[in-house]
């Protein structure tokens, strides 16, 4: 199943993702990601959506998005032509031993450590999907205490605005 990035324009108001979710759920989609916020017009937020499945479903949870009164656009992200971040907060297990060869991937990765314990170092890492993974993956030997993730915000790269309307 291939995924599928949707950035969807919606009215800021009490409800919206209420129903957006309540379609996905109806229907039986899943979703992998869902990110939200306030566009640069406080009437709009944007939903950024990751969803997999084959044209046919991505088809249909696009008929079923447009049928909500609260949708105002739809746009299907190529990931070619635009930026995807992501944000994860990680606690890693450190101790006097391991604490400092954690500081150097930190630094590796271009990341920042936000808080500092006996036991553990909580860092800020932003970027695509394939940096965070790898990240992870290098920190498990270590041990990961806690992993928070924002969900995809993506953007079209250039000079198309999506909030054209």
């Amino acid at each position: 199943m291939n995924r599928h990035v949707l950035s969807v324009l919606v009215e800021n108001q009490s409800g919206v993702l209420s129903r957006v979710s309540g379609l996905f759920s109806r229907r039986g989609y899943n979703i992998d990601s869902l990110s939200v916020g306030e566009t640069e017009d406080p009437k709009i937020s944007r939903m950024t959506i990751v969803v997999r499945g084959d044209d046919q479903i991505l088809e249909q949870i696009k008929k079923q998005l447009n049928k909500l009164i609260d949708v105002i656009k739809i746009v299907e992200l190529d990931p070619d032509q635009s930026v995807f971040r992501e944000l994860a907060l990680i606690k890693v297990k450190t101790d006097m031993n391991t604490r400092a060869s954690v500081i150097e991937i930190v630094s590796i990765f271009r990341a920042n450590i936000v808080d500092v314990s006996n036991t553990s170092l909580t860092v800020e890492m932003t970027g695509d999907e394939t940096k965070i993974e790898a990240f992870i993956k290098l920190m498990k030997p270590y041990g990961i205490a806690e992993i928070v993730r924002t969900g995809l915000a993506a953007i079209e790269r250039g000079s198309r605005v999506i909030n054209n309307v």
